[in-house]
């Protein structure tokens, strides 16, 4: 199905209302699960992916582009989010039993980090994301399509992990894979802005460890195909190679190996084509193509008197009978120098020997993984608020990447960063976003997205309470420069979203 998102003008409404914390409330949304690494196999190959040839698909990697187009906003008095039942929190990891309390510095926290994983264009992305609390401490929030492929008719986005204070190819933490991501319904199949979230649950960390040093002895390994000796070299979930090679290789052997190998035709000498052609010594200057026997053959090529002469006078091996007939063999015995009448040829013979391609390396260095546990007992996780109203100060974590409209590049992606600023409504009919959510910020689009809106947020003990996730970014006034972050409103639906995953156990992927 497909979930292409093409955000368009915005409308947005000033409130200023500031919201109570209470009690959870109910709701029962209709909610979409897919699974991402449905075996521990898979969840290893998926962290070996990432961790291979020195993080280089991490180090590749470019900010997530889909839904930062510039948009034209507005504001106006009316409309905009409401509660669909009593507002709701479920407390931070480790702050179940505390109360919140106003911050004055902004210490970053450490539950966020950067998803990754391959876009449509089958290249490695990024967008930003944060653990949140959960039954078994595994769980990461981000924007739906951060999880959910908008760029072509897929389901989920493939290799999907999520690295919690990513920084310069470095997990600090370890890598947590997805296992199962769900979002609603209405996001899944009518591609609702309204419901542009995802929760994930990943399994337990894992960092490297490198098996092999340069003391192991040099790889080779021969592939019937190149396709099979590049996949091998491409191949990024078993390890990576040091000045590894493709060599091609000659067998020896008659004819292709497999189906779908290959053959080089190969001049071959008078004792070799005798031996496997089928064809007698004395018959090999009168014998036709089909008298040899498959994959041996010879080329012949029509030449002058004069050449012929030369070739037959230099050989030592000739007919003495040249009035009419005669032939000789020049001195590697390679080429039949022939005269028939008045017409001279020569003869060159030839073998078609199977191919095969080595992949060699001076050293080939393969990992392994280490298990360092759950994702909230490392980090942390944040609270959860829903149901909220519009108008409360929130911060927003994130890595923004990417330019302003005017071309300015204002962020790099290397580092986490923040901004602070009241909601406001903001409405989107073009993508069907009736009840979003805005903030001033200056992030720019790429790499934001799946930013945490925190509200509440304590200084010390750098938790909050998950309030929204950035899904796009704006340029109200037109100045060429984002100003605004927008994100879903979540309402007692996106509780039910997260309800459906946050008991879900994961495990150990090794």
């Amino acid at each position: 199905m497909k979930r292409t998102l093409a955000f368009g003008g915005l409308v947005a409404t000033a409130g200023l209302l500031a919201a109570g914390l209470a009690a959870p409330a109910q709701a029962a949304p209709d909610v979409a699960a897919d699974p991402l690494a449905k075996s521990n196999m898979a969840a290893q190959q998926i962290a070996k992916f990432w961790y291979g040839e020195r993080a280089a698909n991490l180090i590749g990697a470019t900010p997530y582009a889909v839904e930062t187009k510039p948009v034209t906003a507005k504001l106006v008095s009316k409309g905009g989010p409401a509660p669909d039942s009593k507002p709701g929190v479920v407390p931070a990891i480790g702050d179940e039993k505390k109360t919140t309390g106003k911050s004055k510095n902004v210490n970053l926290p450490k539950t966020t980090g950067k998803v990754f994983f391959i876009g449509a264009d089958d290249k490695p992305h990024w967008c930003s994301a944060t653990s949140v609390q959960s039954g078994y401490r595994n769980l990461v929030a981000t924007a739906g399509h951060c999880v959910y492929d908008t760029g072509k008719n897929a389901h989920t986005l493939d290799k999907w992990v999520f690295i919690p204070g990513y920084y310069k190819a470095k997990a600090p933490w370890g890598i947590y894979v997805g296992k199962q991501a769900f979002t609603h319904y209405d996001f899944d199949v009518y591609e609702d802005a309204d419901r542009d979230y995802a929760f994930v649950t990943v399994y337990n960390g894992v960092l490297p460890t490198v098996e092999g040093t340069s003391a192991k002895k040099d790889y080779e390994e021969t592939f019937k195909t190149k396709a099979e000796a590049e996949a091998k070299l491409k191949d990024k979930t078993t390890g990576y190679y040091r000045d590894a090679k493709i060599e091609r290789v000659v067998t020896g052997k008659i004819g292709a190996d497999p189906v779908g190998s290959e053959v080089e035709k190969t001049a071959v000498n008078r004792a070799t084509i005798i031996a496997n052609s089928g064809v007698a010594d004395a018959k090999l200057g009168d014998a036709k193509p089909t008298d040899f026997k498959a994959d041996t053959g010879f080329d012949s090529v029509d030449i002058d008197r004069a050449a012929f002469y030369v070739g037959y006078d230099a050989s030592s091996d000739k007919d003495p009978s040249v009035a009419e007939n005669g032939w000789a063999w020049d001195a590697d015995q390679k080429t039949l120098f022939l005269k028939r009448g008045k017409v001279y040829t020569k003869r060159t013979f030839w073998i078609n020997y199977d191919v095969d391609y080595k992949v060699t390396a001076k050293v080939m260095v393969s990992i392994g993984l280490k298990d360092v546990g759950r994702l909230g007992d490392n980090v942390g996780g944040q609270g959860l608020a829903y149901n909220q109203k519009v108008g409360k100060p929130v911060f927003v974590f994130g890595y923004p990447s990417g330019s302003h409209p005017d071309g300015n590049y204002a962020f790099t992606g290397h580092t986490l960063k923040w901004t602070y600023g009241k909601t406001f409504a903001v409405q989107a009919p073009a993508i069907k976003g009736e009840e979003l959510v805005g903030t001033k910020s200056s992030f720019t689009g790429e790499g934001a997205l799946g930013s945490s809106w925190l509200v509440n947020y304590n200084n010390n003990r750098r938790l909050g309470y998950l309030n929204g996730v950035t899904i796009g970014v704006s340029d109200t006034d037109g100045n060429n420069r984002y100003d605004t972050s927008y994100s879903p409103y979540f309402d007692g639906e996106l509780f039910g979203v997260y309800s459906a995953a946050k008991g879900l156990w994961s495990g150990k992927i090794v």
